[in-house]
């Protein structure tokens, strides 16, 4: 998938106007802007009620567990807890995918760790042994367990549906046929998911996903990691739904200017960052793409779940998988770096008396649509 992702009928710039606009933006030294001044208490970043509340939305949101290439052929499985609950997420043998809660219907072991390809589940505690389809298939001295109905017994499936290269999975309640109407379909078939991190901060979920959101910073935060390759505060702002996109344009961008119309690509000149609500973005930068799902550990604590797929390779453009992991390499160890320490350090004063909330002003137009939804659907 190239720079723009494919928008089916969501409102969002096409490539040849999002050029226009930041060639106009870089010309006339502006960006774009909100209307908003937002205050979002400090107590919200810290608050275990507050976290509890935002928690439990989130287990009623379908949120990306995964790009679908990370499940590639049938019997392909994730492990991982999402939003608090232990998931298992596995390609069953009709490939269709589906999500269950982690724990043994015998003891409550989790039957899988980690991730892989196999034929079922058995429990490392008794020995009980699932299907890929969650039903129960086996179980050692049965005889113990008179009257026991192995179709009552099978994993407890949650809502779990694929759509646009990713696997959205909703823990409580059923994904609505409305849900995708405003999301990008981002990957296609061939496109492979190569590499995968973990890393946890002590950071409140919410600071962590900020600081994707703006280019106010790139200059003072990134003054020797981004910004000798981008613009400082020259961004395209979009908001679509609960859901925004940022366009972070590099320098090198100044290479279109001659071409003609037609000729004009986005491939390799911007990094455009997708916010999907609540709490998972998606990046295309220039070899790669990222989904990372900011996944809420306590009201301090957020563990980042990063996969990442190979951008297509074109003629003119060929992807090498070396290049791609220099790509992910470089924004890891550099700019996202000082983004989580950013995060962390904001962490350390939100339960001070310094604040008594944190302002977002018009260059911060899509953090204020983030926080104007969440307070929204937690009302």
């Amino acid at each position: 998938m190239n720079q723009q992702a494919e928008a089916n009928a969501l409102p969002l710039l096409n490539e040849q106007q999002t050029i226009e606009r930041i060639f106009q933006h870089i010309d006339n030294r502006t960006t774009d802007l909100g209307d908003t001044v937002w205050q979002e208490p400090v107590a919200h970043y810290h608050s275990q009620e507050r976290f509890d509340a935002e928690l439990l939305l989130l287990r009623q949101s379908p949120i990306p567990f995964c790009p679908s290439s990370a499940l590639p052929e049938n019997g392909s499985y994730i492990a991982r807890s999402a939003s608090g609950t232990p998931l298992l997420v596995a390609r069953g043998n009709d490939g269709v995918v589906r999500a269950f809660i982690n724990a043994c219907r015998h003891r409550g072991m989790q039957v899988a760790s980690g991730q892989g390809c196999q034929k079922n589940f058995s429990c490392p505690y008794h020995a009980w042994t699932y299907g890929l389809d969650g039903a129960l298939k086996g179980i050692p001295g049965q005889a113990a367990f008179p009257g026991l109905d192995k179709q009552e017994h099978g994993l407890v499936e949650v809502s779990a549906q694929e759509f646009g290269g990713l696997v959205y999975v909703q823990q409580e309640g059923q994904i609505s046929d409305e849900a995708f109407s405003d999301k990008p379909q981002f990957f296609t078939p061939e496109q492979v998911c190569f590499d995968q991190s973990e890393v946890t901060d002590n950071a409140n979920w919410k600071l962590i996903t900020e600081t994707l959101l703006e280019g106010y910073h790139i200059k003072s935060l990134h003054q020797e990691t981004f910004y000798p390759f981008g613009l400082d505060n020259i961004n395209v702002v979009e908001v679509f739904g609960a859901n925004a996109r940022v366009i972070f344009p590099f320098k090198r961008i100044e290479k279109l200017r001659d071409l003609a119309p037609e000729d004009q690509k986005l491939d390799g000149m911007v990094t455009s960052v997708y916010h999907l609500f609540p709490n998972a973005s998606v990046s295309l930068l220039s070899k790669h793409a990222s989904l990372t799902i900011m996944e809420p550990l306590s009201p301090t604590r957020t563990r980042l779940v990063s996969y990442y797929v190979m951008n297509t390779s074109t003629d003119d453009r060929p992807i090498t998988l070396e290049a791609a992991q220099r790509d992910v390499e470089f924004v890891n160890n550099a700019g996202q770096v000082e983004d989580r320490a950013a995060a962390c350090a904001i962490q350390e004063t939100v339960s001070t008396p310094a604040n008594p909330h944190l302002t977002f002003g018009y260059f911060e137009k899509a953090i204020v649509n983030f926080h104007q939804q969440l307070a929204q659907k937690l009302s």
